[in-house]
C-alpha cells in the first residue's frame, strides 16, 4: 500500500481551547513521514485528537503508535494475552464503576508517566460514555502571577495507591484484572508545574487521582492548595468533550490534559482498546 500523502491531512477543532478531529486519514494504512510529523505538531498544539470511522486491529493500532514512540505496558492492569501493551477497557452492564472515571492525567504515579494513549473504540453505548478533556497549559495560564510564583518549585507526591491498592476503584470492574497491588502505594515526585518538552509551554500537572499531596507543606496547607488546583484544573472554559462512535480514535497528550471518561450508561456495554506511548521525566 502507497505512503499516505500529508495534504489529506484536514484538522477541524472542536471547541477554542484543545481538541481537533483529523479528517482524510486512515490509521491503518502506510503513513508518510510527512503525515506523521504533521499529526504530532497537530497533537502538541491541540493537545488531543480525533479520528472517526477507522477499523483497526490490536497490531495496526500499535504500528500506528510506534510512530511516536516505544509502547508502554500498564503497571498494575493486565493486557491481553496476545500483547501485553494493549488494554481492553470494558465496562460490562452491570459494573456500578468504570476505568478511567473522574478527573485524572494517566499513569503520573510512575518516574517517567506515558507520553499519550491512543483510545479506539469497539462498542458503545447508544448514548453517554462521552470522554472529557481538560487543557492544563490553559489553566495555568489562567492563573494569577502571584498563583504562578508561589506554585513554582513546588514539588507534587505521585502514588497509584488509593486507585490499585485492593479495594480501589479502579480493581472494581469485573471485567478488568490488575496486579501487583501491593507495589501500587510507592510514591514519585514531580513538579506541580510542568514545562512541555516539545513546546515549552508551562501547565499544572497535579491530578485528583494520583497526586497525594504536595511535599515540604503541612497536611492541611497541601490539602487546601490540592483542592483548588483539582478544581481550578477542569473548570469548564478548560475543556472540551468527545462523543464516541464506534470506529472512532482519541489520542491525547498526557503530559498537557486531563480527562474522565462518564459512565452514564448504566445497563449498557462500552468496549475501548487502548495503548500508551511511553514518555519522559517531567521537568
Amino acid at each position: 500500500m502507497s505512503a499516505q500523502s500529508s495534504l489529506q491531512l484536514e484538522l477541524e477543532p472542536i471547541s477554542g481551547v484543545l481538541g481537533a478531529t483529523v479528517q482524510g486519514v486512515d490509521l491503518a494504512s502506510e503513513l508518510s513521514t510527512e503525515t506523521v510529523a504533521a499529526i504530532r505538531q497537530a497533537f502538541v498544539e491541540y493537545h488531543v485528537l480525533f479520528f472517526r470511522d477507522q477499523s483497526l486491529t490490536p497490531e495496526q493500532q500499535m504500528k500506528f503508535g510506534r510512530l511516536f514512540g516505544k509502547l508502554d505496558v500498564h503497571p498494575f492492569v493486565h493486557g491481553t494475552d496476545a500483547h501485553p501493551e494493549v488494554l481492553d477497557v470494558l465496562t460490562l452492564p452491570e459494573d456500578t464503576v468504570n476505568f478511567g472515571g473522574g478527573w485524572h492525567c494517566d499513569v503520573t504515579f510512575l518516574e517517567e508517566p506515558d507520553l499519550g494513549s491512543i483510545l479506539y473504540a469497539i462498542e458503545v453505548p447508544p448514548a453517554g460514555g462521552d470522554t472529557l478533556f481538560a487543557n492544563q497549559h490553559a489553566a495555568y495560564e489562567a492563573l494569577s502571577d502571584k498563583m504562578k510564583s508561589m506554585l513554582e518549585g513546588l514539588i507534587g507526591v505521585h502514588s497509584a495507591g488509593v486507585q490499585y491498592n485492593d479495594g480501589g476503584p479502579s480493581t472494581l470492574s469485573k471485567a478488568m484484572k490488575t496486579k501487583d497491588a501491593d507495589l501500587a502505594s510507592t510514591e514519585v515526585l514531580h513538579p506541580v508545574v510542568r514545562t512541555h518538552p516539545e513546546s515549552g509551554r508551562k501547565g499544572l500537572y497535579v491530578n485528583r487521582a494520583f497526586t497525594t499531596r504536595i511535599k515540604g507543606l503541612r497536611r492541611n496547607e497541601s490539602n487546601a492548595l490540592l483542592q483548588f488546583l483539582f478544581d481550578h484544573a477542569v473548570e469548564e472554559r478548560f475543556t472540551c468533550r468527545f462523543r464516541w462512535q464506534a470506529g472512532s480514535v482519541a489520542m491525547w497528550d498526557n503530559r498537557s490534559v486531563q480527562h474522565y471518561a462518564l459512565h452514564d450508561y448504566t445497563g449498557h456495554r462500552r468496549h475501548m482498546r487502548r495503548i500508551t506511548v511511553c514518555g519522559d521525566k517531567p521537568v
